[in-house]
């Protein structure tokens, strides 16, 4: 099944590629080899992606802030 996600920003892929990676480091998640993330258990596959939205979060409020 294809993704149904689509980066509004395609340039922003390598970031956010590095922002999976930085959190899976941080939570002591391991990333899959092949992508493919159906054998990542719920609980850190929400872990990851709360991190993501954290991060995500505090960029955009620094942006919106002129820092």
């Amino acid at each position: 099944m294809a993704s149904s996600n689509q980066l509004v920003v395609p340039q922003a892929k390598a970031a956010l590629q590095s922002m999976k990676v930085e959190a899976a480091q941080s939570l002591g998640v391991q990333i899959p080899a092949d992508g493919y993330y159906g054998n990542v258990t719920s609980r850190d596959a929400g872990s990851l992606g709360g991190y993501i939205t954290k991060k995500l979060v505090q960029i955009a409020e620094q942006q919106l802030s002129g820092r």
